[in-house]
């Protein structure tokens, strides 16, 4: 029986990839390095601080992966809190108060900053929904590593086969089947290049996972 859901943040819940794509851009440009769409589409999913290392390796940058996360973070903030694109994804407040008012635990598993995370929650209330919150920059290893999922399964109660993940990216997904748990795949509008083989379950609306849909699956 399913009771607990494990939402990704950027491209679940809020539509952050576009704040996201011009902060690091803004960022691409401030270290004058070219990056391919192909590189940066293989970024989703993973935390700002491991994307960080593999520019600095990729195109041996003599700047530190911390300033590069801080040149980011700075432009990300700016943006956050001037730009009008910021918004939830379409459905996923009401699946959030459908999985609640049934009586599910929920839990954010990102690869954002907890920051970050707390910024999203606050700003568009979120708060009293999630039992808790886990940030893979927070963690030793990043998406596609099962640590994250493993740890907010734990954190419910319940075991991993009373979980659900839902995730957006290949590397998500990765670290979700890792982790044992049933994974659903979002097929977010801002998540190109992704691959979805690995979900169990691929959607593209919320209204399809809703509790009276998702039951009988577990």
């Amino acid at each position: 029986m399913l009771k607990a859901v494990l939402f990704d943040m950027d491209g679940v819940i809020v539509d952050t990839e576009p704040l996201h794509f011009k902060a690091y851009n803004n960022m691409f440009k401030d270290v004058n390095i070219d990056v391919s769409e192909e590189l940066y589409d293989s970024f989703t999913g993973q935390s700002t601080l491991n994307i960080c290392r593999r520019l600095v390796a990729h195109f041996e940058l003599r700047h530190t992966p911390e300033y590069l996360v801080n040149i980011k973070r700075q432009h990300f903030k700016y943006l956050f809190d001037n730009d009008a694109d910021l918004a939830l994804m379409d459905g996923v407040l009401d699946l959030i108060k459908d999985y609640y008012n049934n009586g599910l635990t929920l839990v954010v598993a990102s690869s954002a900053s907890m920051p970050n995370i707390n910024r999203i929650f606050e700003r568009f209330e979120l708060n009293p929904f999630f039992s808790g919150k886990f940030s893979g920059a927070d963690l030793k290893r990043s998406k596609p590593h099962p640590e994250i999922f493993i740890k907010a399964a734990e954190h419910t109660g319940f075991k991993k086969s009373e979980c659900m993940v839902i995730e957006d990216s290949t590397n998500g997904i990765t670290a979700a089947k890792a982790a044992e748990i049933f994974c659903v795949g979002f097929k977010s509008p801002h998540s190109h290049g992704q691959d979805y083989a690995m979900a169990d379950l691929v959607i593209s609306d919320f209204k399809d996972i809703q509790i009276q849909n998702i039951l009988d699956l577990f």
